[in-house]
């Protein structure tokens, strides 16, 4: 009778279900391969993600939550919008029956005007919609393929890069990367390496423009207030700038956010830095400033002026990481000493 020996099975070397059997044994020690599937559940798949990526998302729903809250204040907000709308058109139609009094020509110009207006609101309401169905999906995405390569999966990957792919469809700077992605989902990948595939392929040179726009903004900022004679001056410069850099973040990532989808935008940058811990990176801003000498080295204009930049590419880097489609996976997330070194009296800025 023939012995019944084991088939020689593949398997990959990082595996976490591969064990090394080093019990004492006449032949060297044999890989064993645990053979039970692994189960996930909710709590293991959010266990899988890192801190980081957890408050990523959690910035991100709570952009997409915010507008859904209804309590007194919104009761408030309703009712007078309600108000509003009637006198606006209690107003309007009396304007109208005031100028076809006077003359019929002005009637039916008043009325002109009034329906290019009607016109205006209806394709700023689709607008406004589509971007924010746009930045629903980005959100939706950007957690499919957080959970796709934390757990390794492949049809997940391949479902959620393909959307990715079509994020970018309609981006012709995009179509040799679109083109890379697909050919590598024809092949055999596994999902974390499809993701990192598709990452470094569409998104790494998204991140260097995002990245150069912040440089830009914070070199800005930190310059202009630096040289501004009014403390108003630097507010309402700061403020521009920061909603300006926040607004091309979104669109290079493939965002368009409108009036409510800035809205929208600026609640989940908001969430992401009280997350994060405000003005942090890693250590704190003040120990970061010290440290480099900056305190002592300058005078107050300018410690302002690059304290104000510090703020800009703070948020520009919280804009960063709740407007990209994807986590950061193939490279940690950019701080403020890679992105703007320059406020730190060393190395050279974008």
């Amino acid at each position: 009778m023939s012995e019944d020996r084991p088939r020689p099975r593949a398997f990959r070397l990082d595996d976490e279900r591969v064990v090394v059997d080093d019990a004492p044994a006449p032949a060297r020690p044999a890989a064993v391969i645990k053979t039970e599937a692994p189960t996930f559940d909710e709590s293991s798949r959010a266990g899988a993600l890192d801190e980081a990526e957890r408050g990523v998302e959690a910035a991100q729903a709570a952009g997409l939550k915010g507008g859904r809250r209804f309590n007194a204040t919104s009761l408030v907000l309703s009712g007078l919008g309600g108000l509003i709308s009637l006198a606006f058109g209690l107003w309007t139609t009396s304007l109208i029956e005031e100028l076809f009094a006077k003359a019929t020509a002005l009637g039916w110009l008043g009325a002109g005007f009034l329906i290019v207006l009607a016109l205006g609101v209806i394709v700023t309401g689709v607008r406004e919609t589509r971007a924010l169905a746009r930045q629903r999906q980005i959100v939706d995405l950007h957690a499919a393929l957080a959970r796709a390569r934390a757990d390794d999966d492949r049809d997940a990957a391949r479902k959620a890069v393909a959307r990715l792919v079509a994020l970018y469809a309609g981006r012709s700077e995009t179509a040799k990367a679109r083109a890379d992605v697909k050919a590598a989902m024809r092949e055999i990948v596994d999902g974390r390496d499809l993701i990192d595939i598709a990452e470094r392929a569409l998104l790494k040179p998204l991140d260097a423009r995002a990245q150069s726009e912040i440089a830009k903004a914070a070199r800005r900022v930190s310059v202009v207030t630096a040289i501004s004679p009014r403390a108003i001056l630097d507010l309402i410069f700061v403020a521009a700038q920061i909603v300006r850099l926040c607004r091309r973040v979104s669109e290079i990532y493939g965002g368009r956010p409108g009036w409510f989808g800035f809205l929208r935008l600026a609640r989940s940058i908001a969430a992401h830095l009280t997350i994060t811990g405000g003005m942090a990176v890693g250590d704190s801003l003040l120990q970061q400033v010290v440290g480099h000498g900056i305190a002592s080295k300058i005078s107050a204009r300018m410690g302002e002026g690059v304290l104000n930049g510090l703020l800009t590419a703070r948020v520009g880097l919280s804009a960063l990481n709740v407007c990209r489609p994807a986590p950061f996976g193939i490279q940690p997330a950019p701080g403020v000493s890679e992105v703007a070194p320059f406020l730190f009296g060393g190395g050279k800025g974008a």
